[in-house]
């Protein structure tokens, strides 16, 4: 069975119409907005103040340049005066920052954001507008920048409790894991997912072997998550079969899906279970009715009352599309109660790779994006508007995210080919200097950064190259991710349960903080 996305559908989709990029509009009735519906009289009089500069500077900028001769000095004048203005209106949205944040303490992180994002919009405005007119004249100014630490703060995951449950597994009881859609990505979080079914139906988990599905601990730090808990809770199928003196049995082999096919696998992977000398009873589904395509809320009493059983080997499969206590699953260091700040990372050789590039190619305080392109236009132009964006709307959002970052470069996870990649570079040029892109370059050896994986044969592989890239993104100070990505999704657990999320955190293009979305890998 191929290890295809269900969402590739026939090439025959319509053509979809460029999402129309409105950042660059003047947004005071965005501004007004929010703050009309939400906020006390203290902020009205806030939003007010803003709004009567912005207008001011705006009318005054029309008037100037209408009344203006045609002579040069006339023009010159006319820029000055505008100058001043935009200065004058930057000097005093700083102030009203200063003083307004300051003290603002009786409202909400997240209306405070709100507040803090609208008014950014208002000063990079203001500068985008002094930029303009001063490239008449081939001068420059020195206009000053909110730090970005202010603006992309870390988020805090300690700041709700977390609801978690205890794994203590029988050591006789396995859970066999079975994921089998999509591509890595889509297996990681299959297998947490199947973690949590473990904890609650109290069973070691046995992570699936490279002959039956991908060699895990080439990317994964399998005894990290069983020192984390305190006990062993995951076995790799190679143990499991040395216990079963290779020759073990699936005593009860239960489909979670039964549309389009029970436990989304075929004839071809479970003969391969059989083959490496594993027996099993027929396929069983727990709902005569449950479809990935639109996969129904479940909960922990559900679990248990069609997986519970004394049998002592069970498998489960595929889980990657199951909507259980999606509350408590989705929090930042997962369901389950544990002593580290995430159970399921990368081996210690790509967390080292990792910190090792970032130290030789980027340094601190560099925004990562994953640009999804390949196979991803069929994907996003079902969506409604698309999520594929053409590259100068692309650079746009880009830019922008890098200026409310404040940062000077990007490190660029992508699958696009050279010539998207060339024109996106070309793009991303803010204040006359351009913004590098920073790829992973081929092997070198000249360079030191990658011999950990040189010298333990792992360079090359594509899952430990995928999982490097996850990493190094997961280390940023911003990340932009591809919206539906699974990809991206792995990359959001991991800075989470690393406290390394930013509040700028979000999708290209779409302006919002990312939730998970399973989708495409």
């Amino acid at each position: 069975m191929a290890r295809d996305s269900p969402y590739e559908d026939d090439d025959h989709e319509n053509l979809i119409h460029q999402n129309k990029d409105k950042s660059a509009s003047f947004r005071i009735e965005e501004l007004q907005s929010p703050i009309r519906r939400r906020f006390s009289k203290g902020h009205y009089l806030f939003a007010a103040i803003v709004t009567v500069i912005s207008l001011v500077a705006t009318i005054y900028l029309f008037f100037s340049s209408k009344i203006c001769d045609t002579t040069s000095d006339r023009i010159k004048e006319s820029q000055l005066r505008a100058l001043y203005l935009l200065n004058k209106q930057r000097s005093s949205l700083f102030d009203l920052w200063n003083h307004t944040f300051g003290t603002s303490n009786n409202i909400t992180a997240v209306r405070f954001d709100q507040i803090k994002a609208s008014l950014l919009d208002q000063i990079t405005l203001n500068r985008h507008i002094k930029d303009t007119l001063l490239s008449t004249e081939n001068g420059t100014v020195s206009v000053p920048i909110v730090n970005g630490s202010e603006i992309c703060r870390k988020i805090d995951p300690k700041s709700s409790k977390r609801r978690t449950i205890e794994w203590k597994p029988d050591p006789n009881k396995f859970l066999f894991a079975i994921c089998l859609s999509g591509q890595m990505s889509n297996h990681l979080i299959c297998l947490e997912k199947h973690m949590f079914f473990a904890a609650v139906l109290n069973r070691v988990l046995v992570i699936p072997g490279s002959k039956f599905d991908y060699q895990y601990n080439l990317v994964l730090d399998i005894d990290h998550i069983n020192e984390c808990i305190g006990r062993k809770t995951v076995i790799s199928f190679e143990n499991f079969m040395e216990l079963k003196k290779n020759h073990a049995r699936i005593d009860k082999f239960i489909c979670y899906f039964s549309i389009p096919l029970p436990c989304y696998t075929d004839e071809d992977h479970l003969k391969k279970l059989k083959s490496l000398g594993i027996s099993m009873g027929k396929l069983k589904t727990a709902w005569k009715s449950e479809d990935i395509e639109n996969p129904s809320p479940k909960t922990v009493k559900d679990v248990e009352g069609k997986f519970g059983t004394k049998e002592d080997v069970i498998a489960i499969g595929d889980v990657f599309f199951a909507n259980v206590e999606k509350d408590w699953a989705l929090q930042p260091r997962g369901p389950i109660a544990h002593k580290c700040k995430i159970l399921i990372e990368p081996s210690k050789l790509i967390l080292l790779t990792a910190q090792r590039f970032i130290q030789t190619f980027l340094g601190s305080g560099f925004v990562a994006l994953h640009f999804r392109r390949h196979g991803f236009l069929k994907f996003c132009n079902a969506k409604k508007p698309s999520c594929f964006y053409p590259i100068p709307q692309a650079a746009d959002c880009i830019r922008q995210m890098v200026e409310k970052a404040n940062t000077s470069v990007i490190y660029l996870s992508t699958d696009a080919a050279e010539s998207e990649t060339s024109l996106l570079q070309s793009m991303l040029v803010m204040n006359g200097k351009t913004i590098p892109l920073v790829k992973r370059p081929p092997r070198d050896s000249a360079e030191k950064w990658d011999s950990l994986l040189y010298r333990h044969g792992l360079d090359g592989d594509d899952q430990v190259e995928a999982m490097l890239d996850k990493t190094i993104c997961a280390m940023a100070s911003v990340f932009i991710g591809a919206p539906g990505s699974t990809f991206t999704e792995d990359i959001l657990r991991l800075r989470k349960g690393w406290e390394t999320a930013s509040s700028c955190d979000e999708y290209l293009c779409h302006g919002e903080e990312p939730n998970f979305i399973a989708g495409d890998e």
